[in-house]
């Protein structure tokens, strides 16, 4: 089994930090031990009565035997600041730590290995955009943060310490003068900027794109990106034609075969720009894709094969009469789970206190963000449309060329305090575009690592400028939306209140970064689907590589307006299915994007929907879970036909036949699906080794599909070939891929195939996003737990991703699934990957876990009596006297 890979490389550096550390901690456990108590003593108090100040009245939270708060309270202000309470109780050490990574803190936790993450990140400025989004709240919304902040900030009155959370007290040991700082607004806006970061669209396809082109053809390199297969694959507002690659899902139709699809002209490579020879900013390039992988990912791996799945169907095809909204977002695996469940309530629904909603949150943000209201309930997916753009800039000294003119440069001085060493002093420089993200280096830029390459001086720029000195070097800047202050953190509080369409589709207005697909369901029958969002409309170019930032004329005119944003209400279809597939078909005039996922997992949801309201099977809450679990391969489908013509011999030909009859179902106990995603992993490795490098992110996903059935009808490809490993020809390749995966298989699993299971190599380890990071045993014994053995993969609805290029472990998962009946929110139904609490060793630390990785789920109960009912913990918030 190929090694675990590193979330990031910020991680590495964390790890490298910690070994002393883990020493100390082993010395202390071998010598001492940490004891019990040290261990729940920041376990929260649920039950009894607490006095808070800043409360003007009684505040109850419920809990049921998963640690689920449900808080009701008299007044908003109230209710917001006992959610912070609360996410306090459990969360305490998340929020802290995330709230150093978006401020370019993280050196006061880790010391100076972190000095270049923090450089990176404050360069990015994600934290001085939050402080200008706080600064343009209006008032009643920026007093919803503050309500949360005195939430956070009085459970932190009489919590420090070990009595915060186990990880203070194991950062006392190498950082004993560690002071926790009061929460505040901005550091809650913060967290949206993250969100934004690792839901970034197509930045890395462009860097891939721009690098690829060095050493191939624009017609190469469209096919190694290819465009959105509409044809056969639908569109969320467009066709919802499909076509099932053999054998289909279990409730299939006929199958006919998946054609081969040509990039079109508006969305592939475009070979008009010939800003400058890429090899003149290559090193700029290969910088810039270096500090991305060293950002911690707190949502998961950016890129397209990372996704999510919602759909919503009509009451006229439910078994109750009323719609029903399914939603399971991919994420990156992390513990605690980055979702948060909670209820919150006002005792008497009023203009002044509006909420009776319910859902999932995140620790360190007021509100609810996916979920659904006594009305309304919503689903959200990764819209992913184009809205970043890397400029290259002529630099020379302060000064940036822009339309014939030299321009100084933007600078600011910031400081980065490091733990257990001197301040360190940084220069950020930025042209209007945005913030350079390349040229760290001399004495006044840190390196992001000092493993990474550094920036070669580049030809001379002939712009023709006279007032742009000759020794100009090429460098990278970023406009992205996320760097502008937005409205998202008020899109929260609107949706949290909305009664229905209208209502929102005007929260839904402000919800720009990071743009989302919508879907939509109220008790009324309606169904729906928005898509929100800052989109820019650019001048030239179709945003697939970087562009001149010395010329207006590759700069955004504007941004798409929101009424022009797809959308559908009441479809004569009944359903609405998004799982990041295109937004509309080809031929729209606005240009999303140009890298959508390429709608295999639409494909299939679209195509169970349809053969079951074909033979006219009522839509229930039950066969919506069952479709979230579905571990149809539409790769396998593909590819196994063409395995199975492949001639073998000896262990080879033994593990072939575990093809047979096959039905393409990659459960955790199929050896069939063992065998095939070995050969997977291997036929990418073997097919693009001394060809491409790891950065064009054939992770086996959507991508990696798609490129590679498109050659199954040319076996004398180029592509087939490689002298690395002596491969002439598709058969010759396959061959070899085949007999390599079943040898692997053998030392993987044993020598008898039918022993081998998918589960026992796809395996997910639940860790600690930073002390279960380091590699220091003692430190992951205390924060993480698994392996667990997990069916699914990439591009199957029951989206348990792995990375190809790095092993089989499982690197995004579904990070929670939600069922919601709108005909009685009681028989709804919920899971999240962990559990509620923060806190090792905690009742409700992993609780959920098991129930999430057999596809099982929980009551979502909403009805105050219900709830109450259903309450094993009763915690009363009174007011300071």
């Amino acid at each position: 089994m190929g090694t675990d890979a590193p979330r990031s490389k910020g991680h590495r550096h964390i790890r490298r930090l910690l070994i002393a550390l883990g020493v100390v901690l082993s010395l202390v456990l071998v010598t001492a031990g940490l004891g019990v108590w040290t261990v729940t003593r920041s376990f929260p108090t649920l039950s009894g009565s607490v006095n808070i100040e800043g409360l003007s009245s009684t505040v109850t939270v419920t809990r049921d035997d998963a640690g689920i708060p449900q808080i009701t309270a008299k007044t908003a202000a109230d209710l917001f600041l006992a959610e912070g309470y609360v996410h306090a109780q459990d969360r305490f050490w998340e929020m802290d730590f995330r709230r150093h990574v978006t401020s370019g803190r993280l050196s006061e936790l880790f010391g100076e290995s972190q000095v270049g993450t923090d450089t990176f990140v404050r360069t990015l400025g994600w934290r001085t955009v939050a402080e200008q989004e706080v600064a343009l709240l209006d008032p009643v919304t920026l007093g919803y943060y503050q309500s949360y902040a005195d939430g956070v900030n009085a459970y932190l009155d009489t919590h420090d310490g070990a009595d915060l959370s186990l990880e203070y007290a194991i950062l006392g040991l190498q950082n004993p003068g560690y002071e926790v700082e009061p929460w505040t607004p901005a550091d809650s806006v913060a967290w949206l900027k993250a969100m934004a970061w690792d839901l970034r669209s197509n930045l890395d396809d462009e860097i891939d794109r721009a690098l690829l082109s060095m050493t191939l053809t624009p017609s190469e390199v469209n096919q190694l990106h290819p465009e959105y297969p509409a044809g056969t694959h639908p569109t969320i507002t467009g066709s919802q034609t499909v076509v099932v690659p053999s054998a289909g899902a279990p409730d299939a139709a006929e199958p006919t075969a998946e054609p081969t699809s040509e990039p079109s002209a508006s969305t592939s490579l475009d070979s008009t720009i010939e800003p400058a020879s890429v090899d003149s900013y290559a090193g700029a390039l290969t910088e810039l894709r270096a500090a991305l992988s060293s950002v911690p990912e707190l949502l998961g791996p950016a890129g397209g094969e990372i996704g999510s799945n919602s759909w919503v169907v009509a009451g006229s095809l439910t078994d109750t009469g009323l719609p029903l909204l399914a939603n399971d977002p991919h994420l990156g695996p992390a513990l605690p789970s980055v979702w948060y469940q909670v209820g919150l309530r006002c005792q008497s629904i009023n203009a002044d206190c509006p909420f009776d909603v319910a859902g999932y949150s995140f620790s360190g943000l007021p509100g609810v963000i996916i979920g659904h209201t006594a009305r309304i309930a919503w689903g959200f997916t990764n819209l992913g449309p184009d809205v970043a753009d890397l400029y290259i800039e002529k630099v020379t000294g302060d000064s940036y060329e822009f339309d014939g003119a030299a321009k100084p440069l933007l600078l600011r001085d910031e400081k980065i305090s490091v733990a257990g060493g001197d301040d360190v002093k940084i220069e950020i420089r930025s042209t209007e575009h945005g913030p350079l993200l390349s040229g760290f280096k001399g004495t006044t830029y840190q390196r992001i690592a000092s493993d990474y390459p550094t920036v070669a001086e580049l030809p001379p720029a002939s712009s023709g400028a006279e007032s742009v000195a000759e020794a100009s070097t090429y460098e990278l800047s970023l406009q992205w939306t996320a760097l502008a202050p937005g409205r998202t953190a008020s899109a929260i509080f609107a949706l949290n209140q909305a009664t229905d369409w209208t209502s929102f589709r005007a929260a839904a207005a402000l919800f720009e970064v990071p743009a989302q697909n919508l879907t939509y369901a109220d008790v009324d029958g309606n169904i729906g689907y928005q898509a929100p969002g800052l989109i820019p409309i650019r001048a030239s170019g179709n945003g697939t590589l970087p562009v001149p930032g010395w010329t207006s004329q590759y700069g955004w005119t504007g941004y798409i307006s929101f009424d022009a944003l797809p959308s559908t209400f009441n479809p004569s279809s009944g359903y609405i299915v998004t799982a990041n597939n295109a937004a509309a078909d080809p031929g729209s005039p606005n240009l999303l994007t140009a890298d959508w996922d390429l709608g295999y997992r639409a494909n299939q949801i679209t195509a169970r929907l349809q053969n079951l309201i074909a033979v006219g099977t009522p839509l229930t809450a039950e066969l919506m879970s069952d479709i979230q679990g579905d571990n149809y391969s539409a790769i396998a489908a593909a590819l196994v036909p063409r395995l199975q013509e492949v001639r073998l011999t000896g262990s080879a030909a033994e593990a072939q036949q575990l093809l047979d009859g096959w039905d393409y179902q990659v459960d955790a106990d199929s050896a069939a699906a063992a065998y095939f995603n070995v050969i997977w992993r291997t036929l990418l490795k073997d097919m693009f080794t001394g060809k491409i490098d790891d950065g064009a992110h054939l992770t086996g996903g959507d991508r990696a599909f798609s490129v590679v059935t498109s050659l199954l009808g040319q076996p004398d490809s180029p592509w087939w070939s490689n002298p690395t490993y002596g491969t002439v020809g598709q058969e010759s390749m396959l061959r070899r891929v085949m007999t390599s995966a079943a040898t692997e298989s053998a030392d993987l699993m044993g020598s008898d195939p039918a022993d081998w299971q998918w589960g026992s190599i796809h395996t997910l380890d639940l860790k600690n996003a930073s002390f279960g990071e380091s590699g220091i045993a003692p430190l992951e014994w205390l924060f993480n737990r698994g392996p667990y053995e997990l069916a699914g993969g990439s591009t199957v609805v029951n989206a348990v991703g792995w990375d190809a290029t790095q092993g089989y472990q499982v690197d995004w998962v579904p990070s929670m699934r939600q069922v919601i009946s709108l005909e009685d929110f009681d028989d709804s139904t919920w899971i999240n990957l962990t559990g509620a609490s923060g806190h090792a060793f905690h009742s409700n630390y992993i609780d959920q876990a098991p129930l999430w990785r057999d596809h099982e789920t929980r009551p979502w109960l909403f009805t105050p009596t219900t709830i109450k009912d259903d309450a094993t913990d009763t915690l009363t918030l009174e007011p300071a006297a």
